[in-house]
């Protein structure tokens, strides 16, 4: 193993590291991540969305999934609060149609009250009091999030003693404020499903951009976990991991 050739790869696997919306194709076929989560989250807001409904996309990153639900953009809705996300959902989603609104707070929609008939927030942030605010009586809320616990072993890997980038990230205690928001639970799931690096550039890659799992990461300051990487790469042909995501979809009882 040439140390010096590795880390000139490295460095510049960091210098490269940037992410236009949520795109990972820079690392396609390096890594495999989500393939084994027990439900499918497209599935399940499409079984309680219809043409009719108003839809409202939290957290839309570049629009990517939003888009691919092909809702009428009439009735769609979307809020982003990360400022090149911002860039981008201007410049694409009112383009179509579509009803953009920065937002960079999730306890404050710039939204009037019952707007709504389906939430939805794949790995955003959510305020259960305030959803229920501009949810229309019998509306509903689908989310899937990353949990707590999501990466550790790979955090530990890299940057040990780390803590824990968001502690409150577990699906118990947001089943809670959903109950205590007055919601009706309707689905409630957790899983710890796989991701695996085949090269330690790629996790180099992906250590940046998910600065707020790994903060201080670098190769200068973390070159002898890395090494320590690539011989765990060496010896077993990847280096496997555990995500954690959970799922809840969430109703406004009929008044």
């Amino acid at each position: 193993m040439d140390l010096n050739c590795l880390k000139t790869k490295w460095l510049q696997e960091e210098r490269i590291a940037h992410i236009h919306g949520w795109d990972f194709s820079h690392i396609e076929g390096r890594f495999e991540e989500g393939q084994n989560i027990p439900w499918n989250y497209e599935a399940i807001v499409r079984r309680y969305l219809s043409p009719e409904s108003r839809l409202l996309d939290i957290d839309t990153g570049g629009g990517e999934f939003l888009l691919s639900l092909n809702h009428p953009p009439e009735n769609t809705s979307a809020t982003e609060g990360y400022p090149p996300n911002v860039s981008l959902c201007q410049a694409l989603l009112p383009p179509l149609g579509i009803d953009f609104r920065e937002a960079d707070r999730s306890d404050c929609l710039p939204f009037d009250s019952g707007s709504f008939d389906l939430v939805i927030n794949r790995h955003g942030r959510f305020d259960a009091r305030e959803l229920y605010r501009i949810l229309k009586p019998g509306g509903c809320f689908v989310t899937q999030q990353v949990g707590a616990e999501n990466d550790r072993e790979l955090v530990d890997l890299l940057l040990p003693g780390t803590k824990l980038a968001f502690p409150e990230q577990y699906l118990e205690k947001a089943v809670r404020s959903f109950t205590e928001a007055g919601f009706e639970i309707l689905q409630s799931r957790e899983a710890f499903p796989k991701i695996r690096f085949y090269d330690v550039g790629a996790l180099v890659w992906f250590a940046r951009i998910i600065e707020w799992e790994f903060p201080g990461f670098s190769v200068e300051s973390c070159f002898s976990q890395l090494c320590r990487a690539q011989n765990l790469l060496d010896k077993e042909g990847v280096i496997e991991a555990s995500t954690h995501r959970f799922l809840l979809a969430a109703a406004k009882p009929v008044e």
